[in-house]
């Protein structure tokens, strides 16, 4: 069968590296790419926004399925233009991506069906916020409502540093129309996880729980980015605690979905915190996430295609995960001044590789037959151990033999898992 996958990033070249592992896939198209996912797909140069475009693609290519890597597809209504047209695809609908898209959504949501997350208050007026976070202090969280590529949240540790946060998400509009409303929570103690679920509507199997790093620099200092590194499995993470998150959380978000009339079908997100209280839920997100999809999908044995054929058909109950019992971890490598600003177009150079470490290209694209720089997360390399420990000493000997000018990467990923 002939795949297509929607996005251009490093989360997607892991999609498209998982589904090339499947003996049902003739060919796997991605629009638009990139440098990197062009070696192991037919890179189509059709914009992610242009539903148009892919549809035509779709026909014309004799695509049986398409995925949809990123978020702003699915928020803008990509799976209703394609089912529209007849063609098959797996995500939820605009209706359902609101879980992703407004974090005001996602949080009433959770609070009409009892589903655990921290106390919040929703503002569409400056002063409004500004005076709620001065009555409640700080620490406290600040959240931009919609679609922030990962970077619309601010934990302020200091009340002006919060004042500052609204002013620049509401006055300045640093996310545009994002910024319309904030979402400002209470700070949660504990530690941070991501359980991402195969979702069919009914069904809900959670993959292998994966760790995040959001910061910049090492020790989870400096602004949040779209992520760092990530690794999987998660040691603090017992089995009974997976399973209170997909009963009390995942199928129960699902579950409120319903009923709400937005069924959900696709990847279901769930940005966890472990408090002493048990789970709680920071956020939704109704795609893959980045990077922990570089090292959950490279442990996944079950054929991804099985898996969403399955969710396409609703009969997700049928399928059972395999899984790896290596762990893996991720490492990025970004152009210096990420999350600000950086330079493009610089040479990037990979020696050879072991096998058991992959580079996944995110911001980077082809220039004269040679890859350069084009984004902020330029590349991830992920490799598998043993265990945490070994994958992380492959991962960073992988890092070694990848150079291009000013690369920045943390020197901490995973640290955590083994303290």
């Amino acid at each position: 069968m002939n795949v297509l996958v929607v996005g251009q990033g490093g989360r997607e070249h892991a999609i498209v590296r998982s589904l090339k592992k499947s003996p049902k896939i003739h060919t796997v198209y991605c629009a638009p790419g990139n440098g990197g996912i062009e070696q192991d797909a037919v890179c189509l140069p059709i914009k992610e926004s242009n539903f148009e475009e892919l549809a035509d693609a779709a026909k014309k290519n004799d695509i049986d399925l398409t995925f949809v890597g990123p978020e702003n597809p699915l928020f803008d209504g990509i799976v209703d233009f394609f089912q529209e047209k007849g063609l098959d695809i797996v995500g939820p609908n605009r209706l359902a991506a609101q879980i992703e898209g407004s974090k005001a959504f996602a949080k009433d949501l959770m609070k009409k069906y009892n589903i655990p997350t921290g106390d919040y208050q929703v503002f569409d007026d400056k002063e409004a916020a500004i005076t709620y976070v001065v009555e409640k202090g700080a620490p406290i969280v600040v959240k931009a409502d919609g679609l922030a590529a990962g970077k619309g949240v601010i934990v302020a540790q200091e009340v002006e540093e919060a004042i500052d946060a609204i002013n620049s998400i509401m006055g300045d509009k640093v996310f545009g129309e994002a910024g319309n409303k904030v979402v400002i929570e209470e700070f949660l103690q504990g530690e941070e996880l991501t359980v991402l679920a195969f979702v069919d509507g009914t069904t809900v199997l959670p993959m292998e729980p994966a760790q995040d790093h959001k910061p910049v620099f090492d020790g989870d200092k400096g602004p949040n980015t779209g992520g760092m590194g990530s690794y999987s499995p998660v040691p603090h993470m017992p089995l009974e605690l997976l399973e209170e998150v997909k009963n009390t959380i995942l199928q129960q978000t699902v579950e409120a979905m319903n009923q709400e009339g937005y069924p959900f079908s696709g990847i279901l997100y769930a940005g966890l915190i472990i408090t002493k209280e048990g789970p709680k839920v920071i956020e939704f997100n109704a795609r893959f996430g980045d990077p922990e999809t570089q090292v959950v999908l490279p442990r996944l044995k079950t054929d991804l295609v099985d898996v969403l054929q399955a969710i396409h058909q609703h009969t997700l109950n049928e399928i059972q995960l395999e899984w790896d019992h290596k762990a893996a971890v991720c490492v990025i490598m970004a152009s210096k001044g990420y999350p600000g600003s950086y330079e493009k177009g610089l040479p990037i150079e990979i020696k050879d590789l072991p096998e058991e470490i992959e580079v996944f290209i995110a911001g980077a694209k082809k220039e004269a037959q040679r890859l350069v720089t084009s984004g902020g997360r330029v590349l991830g390399v992920t490799a598998l151990g043993s265990n945490i420990k070994e994958a992380q000493e492959k991962a960073y000997e992988g890092v070694k033999q990848i150079n291009f000018e000013g690369a920045h990467y943390r020197t901490d990923i995973a640290d955590k898992a083994m303290k």
